[in-house]
């Protein structure tokens, strides 16, 4: 069979393909080399000695005491971000999009604003705004303050986010529902939102990972406690473990944003699954709703 040729790079040759072998092999001894020095290093610091490890295995106050309340607390803050910047920027993405000029102004003013200031920084300042001018207290302050932080950089990402989703599709999608007598609203709520939520899920899980990992800077600066400030009064009561407790918050990290990107591809499938099987985006009970007072659409016949 004739091999089909490629328009996006050349098939490399003989001697591209050796210089390509010996590449690779001089990439993986550099990598074993690095590995055998942190290695090395780590065994001079005693840090590879069982002891270090052994009560993530047979200590279940590492994890009641330490871990799974770090836990908690990184998922309620993560939680509530998600739950309040989901529908902020779905808003504000819609209003950039507003036929009204001064809405598009003003949408466009803050999704600019807050999402060009690190996500630190509104941390701190929401931290410093509760502290003088409300009464909530010092222990769940800093709780307020991630979350705040989190839910003004997040949901002007996810604004942008929104307002790409929407712009990707073909400019039809609009024409069909307004030759339908569709109005704005209703072409956004009917057709254009529901079409774009999977071109849009990749990026919205994204930043949902995002949001996650960013709950460990209020533990860094503001003290709040959530799964990486578990680190330091672990470590300091199991005999200076620093590195096995980073690791094992770390692999903790990677399953949890594991877990949330592989739901989010199960159900990009069954939406895409979904929108095969029907083929359809409006109902027929939809478009009875919206027809104009004292007309009918019927299946067969057209306005009356």
């Amino acid at each position: 069979m004739k091999e089909r040729p490629t328009v996006l790079y050349d098939v490399p040759g003989p001697r591209a393909r050796r210089r390509n072998v010996l590449y690779t092999v001089l990439f993986l001894l550099a990598l074993a080399a690095v590995i055998w020095w942190v290695v090395l290093s780590l065994e001079e610091k005693n840090q590879l000695e069982w002891s270090k490890w052994s009560p993530f295995f047979t200590d279940s106050r590492a994890w009641t005491t330490y871990i799974l309340p770090g836990l908690e607390n990184t998922l309620i803050g993560a939680a509530l971000a998600m739950v309040i910047a989901l529908p902020l920027g779905a808003l504000f993405g819609i209003a950039r999009l507003s036929d009204h000029r001064w809405v598009r102004g003003a949408a466009g003013t803050v999704v600019e604003f807050f999402r060009a200031i690190p996500v630190l920084i509104l941390m701190l300042f929401a931290n410093a705004a509760y502290s003088e001018f409300t009464d909530i207290s010092p222990e769940t302050r800093p709780l307020y303050a991630v979350v705040t932080g989190l839910v003004l950089y997040n949901a002007s990402v996810l604004a942008e986010v929104v307002r790409a989703g929407i712009l990707s599709l073909p400019a039809g999608q609009t024409d069909a529902a307004k030759a339908i007598g569709m109005r704005k609203g209703q072409t956004m709520a009917y057709v254009l939102l529901p079409q774009s939520v999977t071109a849009m899920l990749p990026a919205l899980v994204s930043q949902l990972v995002v949001i996650v990992k960013d709950t460990a800077l209020g533990g860094a600066m503001l003290g709040f406690s959530e799964l990486l400030a578990s680190v330091r009064p672990m470590s300091a009561n199991y005999g200076a473990n620093t590195i096995a407790s980073f690791t094992v918050v770390a692999v903790i990290f990677v399953l949890l944003n594991f877990a949330l990107t592989t739901f989010a591809a199960w159900l990009e499938r069954r939406l895409r699954r979904a929108k095969k099987s029907t083929g359809a985006v409006v109902g027929a009970d939809a478009v009875e709703e919206l027809a104009t007072p004292g007309e009918h659409v019927g299946p067969a016949d057209g306005p009356k």
